[in-house]
């Protein structure tokens, strides 16, 4: 019976294969696993019992459907060494492959580049704003490394992640080490937090909103679901009162007489004060608390998503015709909005002339519709 097990790449990569030996590899060794035409090496990252639940909860798993590639063999200490050289030769592919970018005025950044085990394929990995033709940048590519040449491209978040770093709170990024997946972050979970809304302290490297802002965001959500809006108006044992703030770590609540007066108190006695007067606060209960599938996420091998992908994928071979791709074309902007703005526009403002125009002023001829002097009726005009 075939082993399920889960192989890392370079960047982050992570893929699932079947293992059809007797015993299943320990983890981190090196495996030779089917890959594009040809095959790849790779390190165990999970295997048996743990590599079945990531493959039916991470994004780059295969469900119920399952995988048909395999793992063929261990990798031998050469094959090891043989790979660890091709990683060395990355970086002076992608330089020598910018060069080329620049010498194409082409708008977009290469950001890593990934040889295959066999230097059958080169993958290079790159970002860009908008559509970029690249059919003379394969071409070039293709005669200068002789090999089968992959573009692809990716977004700033997955740039992030195969790259790899340090964090502004001291450690490794979490896409990089242990985030099962790149949810999209938006201001509204910095707004719920009260955080700063300032871009430059609550961006992370990649320049969009940090990840770790979602964590703590279902507690802030499960919190104040048991406190009153704020600007409601409650019935106490003082009279109607205005909630003015909510401390959800403290669970109190600020109150505001009509008066003016201010006064704090926990959020059990604001219930018991609304109850003793009959108006208990509905509409406010206590929510179950968010649950964590551990069986899914686990923190110490939590797969990477993949965010925003990416643009068709261009595989060009020396001898073969290199057809047309390109990046996918920005989405067009909604026509209601263009008419709206339309509608908006303001019209040019039309300056009139005074009452009766210049009939009365010396040497005048026909005024026109500005006010302005015109010229002399000719003869037998009237």
């Amino acid at each position: 019976m075939a082993h399920l097990i889960e192989v890392s790449f370079k960047g982050n990569r992570k893929d699932f294969f079947l293992w059809e030996g007797d015993e299943v590899p320990p983890l981190k060794a090196g495996v030779i696993v089917d890959a594009d035409r040809g095959e790849d090496l790779g390190f165990v990252y999970a295997s048996g019992e743990l590599a079945e639940k990531r493959n039916a909860g991470t994004p780059h798993g295969y469900g119920a459907a399952g995988t048909t590639k395999k793992a063929r063999r261990l990798a031998t200490k050469a094959e090891i060494q043989r790979a660890n050289e091709l990683r060395a030769q990355d970086e002076d592919a992608r330089r020598r492959a910018v060069e080329r970018v620049k010498a194409n005025d082409l708008v977009m950044k290469l950001s890593d580049a990934e040889w295959q085990w066999d230097q059958k394929k080169l993958t290079l990995y790159f970002t860009a704003e908008k559509r970029v033709d690249f059919r003379t940048l394969v071409r070039e590519l293709a005669s200068i490394f002789r090999t089968r040449i992959e573009l692809k491209q990716i977004g700033v978040r997955d740039e992030a992640k195969r790259l790899d770093g340090i964090g502004r709170c001291g450690r490794q990024y979490c896409s990089s080490s242990w985030l099962p997946e790149l949810r999209p972050v938006n201001l509204g979970v910095a707004k719920d937090q009260r955080l700063s809304l300032n871009p430059s302290q609550i961006s992370g490297a990649c320049g969009r909103l940090m990840c770790c802002l979602r964590y703590e965001h279902e507690f802030y959500v499960y919190s104040r679901k048991k406190f009153p809006k704020e600007g409601k108006i409650l019935r106490t044992k003082k009279g109607e009162e205005k909630v003015v703030a909510n401390d959800i770590f403290r669970e109190r609540v600020t109150l505001k007489a009509e008066d003016g007066e201010m006064r704090t108190l926990d959020l059990v006695e604001l219930r018991a004060e609304a109850e003793a007067v009959g108006a208990p606060l509905t509409g406010i209960a206590i929510a179950p608390a968010p649950t964590i599938d551990e069986d899914v996420i686990d923190v110490e091998l939590a797969a990477a998503a993949v965010e925003e992908i990416v643009a068709p994928i261009s595989i060009i071979s020396p001898t073969e015709e290199y057809p047309v791709v390109m990046a996918p074309e920005p989405p067009a902007p909604d026509e209601a909005a263009e008419s709206s703005d339309a509608n908006r526009e303001r019209r040019p403002h039309r300056r009139r002339g005074r009452r009766g125009g210049r009939r009365n002023r010396q040497g005048g001829g026909r005024g026109n519709n500005e006010g302005e002097p015109g010229e002399a009726p000719p003869e037998g005009e009237s």
